[in-house]
């Protein structure tokens, strides 16, 4: 039965005698739930009859004019009254559904919103300039989620049920996604998507921003091309990748780099890059390929720098070694919450690693291996700064020694309610200064003065 026809006999109900009529019900009601109606056979029909493969990319858009041709087939058949504002909607509803990401796909299509946070069918979160709000976006049920999730796992080889609730992946436009389903995720089906702009964060946004000021952009240019061994430090979400990101566009053109991710996300301009990524176990639980696996293979690269995304575990230990190998300029990051916090991190994760090696000797590597620590940290306001820059300056008796170089000091707050502050030197200067002159660079005398 056609939808007009389900439309007359809803009409002639509705004017039978003695029932009473109600004009909410009568005209916005039912409207709606054959609104809803009138998709869903769209979406099942497009269903049906368009093939789409995830292989091809290139042929989406042959696709979505077949779609679109689709749409308009049932709509002028059964539902050419609808308006031109209605017909859209419904053709952008579908289409999200059929090749994009359903109700979400706007949201990772606006360029203000950094992070998409689904937690389960009618609660969806996104942060805008830093904070998090309350998106007014919901799926249907849970079932239309997990279509979604399909439609993210699927391209990408991978495979998300009950015996394998958890999934780390990457979208095509390089943003990260993470994936936990029931019975882990008690509130349904969680999605958490972690956006990359397509044209990275240069060193000029960063100072912009007030992520740090131009002179200590200057001093990390100088330590990179000193080929200084570099962490940065933070929490979740402090912009540690976008950090690390632009120290690594410091590095000359002319040197071979290997980059070392979980799901690739660095965007590095030189020429001669190549990127390893790891692999996560395949369904019989065989073929995975860790940091660890992938760090400990780089060093028969010949590489001139090596860029591990994060150091989370047993991998520490061969980072450790490859900076203390010959393999200077290294950059990585890791989780911590100041410079001192993350050398104990460090010497967790060396343990974790399965080597009984004694604590003093640990903290031999990492003083001897570490140069620099950047410490980065998301502030009250939702903003990103670099609060620390700090020495690892070497040992006295069993405790590695830290020298701060810069600190950022808050000053109050603006007219808009958001954090003021700089990020200013402490009058220390830093013990590879002669280093630095070696390989040519020159900084101001006044840089490091209070």
């Amino acid at each position: 039965m056609g939808l007009l026809e389900r439309l007359a006999m809803d009409k002639q109900d509705e004017i039978k005698p003695g029932k009473p009529v109600s004009v909410h019900t009568q005209k916005s009601e039912p409207k709606e739930d054959q609104y809803k109606d009138l998709k869903s056979r769209i979406f099942n029909k497009v269903v049906e009859e368009v093939s789409i493969s995830h292989e091809n990319e290139d042929d989406m858009q042959d696709v979505e004019d077949e779609i679109r041709r689709i749409i308009n087939e049932v709509i002028e058949s059964e539902a050419n009254y609808l308006t031109r504002n209605e017909r859209n909607t419904i053709t952008r509803d579908i289409i999200n559904e059929t090749i994009g990401f359903g109700p979400i796909t706007p949201l990772l299509n606006d360029p203000e919103i950094n992070e998409v946070m689904v937690n389960g069918p009618n609660q969806i979160y996104v942060e805008r300039h830093g904070k998090l709000e309350l998106s007014d976006i919901t799926f249907r049920d849970n079932n239309h989620l997990f279509h979604i999730i399909e439609r993210i796992v699927a391209p990408l080889g991978r495979r998300i049920d009950e015996s394998s609730p958890m999934v780390d992946a990457r979208l095509p436009n390089g943003s990260r996604v993470n994936i936990i389903i029931p019975p882990l995720a008690l509130n349904g089906p969680t999605i958490t998507i972690r956006k990359f702009s397509d044209n990275p964060y240069t060193v000029n946004d960063l100072i912009r921003f007030g992520t740090m000021t131009a002179e200590v952009a200057q001093f990390l240019k100088a330590c990179v091309e000193a080929r200084l061994n570099i962490i940065v430090s933070g929490g979740t979400g402090s912009g540690k990748t976008t950090t690390l990101n632009v120290l690594s566009s410091f590095i000359p053109s002319d040197e071979r780099i290997v980059t070392i991710e979980d799901a690739a996300e660095l965007q590095l301009k030189q020429n001669h890059i190549v990127r390893l990524e790891t692999r996560p176990p395949n369904v019989e639980g065989k073929g995975a390929v860790t940091i660890r696996d992938l760090v400990r293979n780089s060093l028969r690269m010949r590489p001139d720098r090596i860029i591990v995304g994060e150091v989370r575990s047993g991998e520490a230990l061969d980072m450790l070694q490859a900076m203390n190998t010959g393999h200077d300029g290294s950059l990585t990051t890791a989780h911590a919450n100041s410079p001192r916090d993350i050398l104990s991190r460090l010497e967790t994760m060396v343990l974790m690693s399965g080597m009984d090696l004694p604590v003093r000797a640990i903290r031999e590597q990492i003083s001897s291996a570490i140069d620099l620590i950047v410490q980065q940290t998301r502030l009250k306001d939702g903003s990103r700064k670099i609060t620390y820059i700090t020495e690892v300056s070497g040992m006295e008796g069993d405790v590695i020694t830290l020298q701060d170089i810069f600190v950022y000091k808050e000053e109050g707050l603006d007219n808009n309610g958001r954090l003021k502050g700089r990020l200013a030197p402490t009058g220390l200067k830093p013990g590879f200064m002669d280093k630095l002159r070696k390989t040519g660079v020159v900084l101001p005398t006044d840089m490091f003065s209070a």
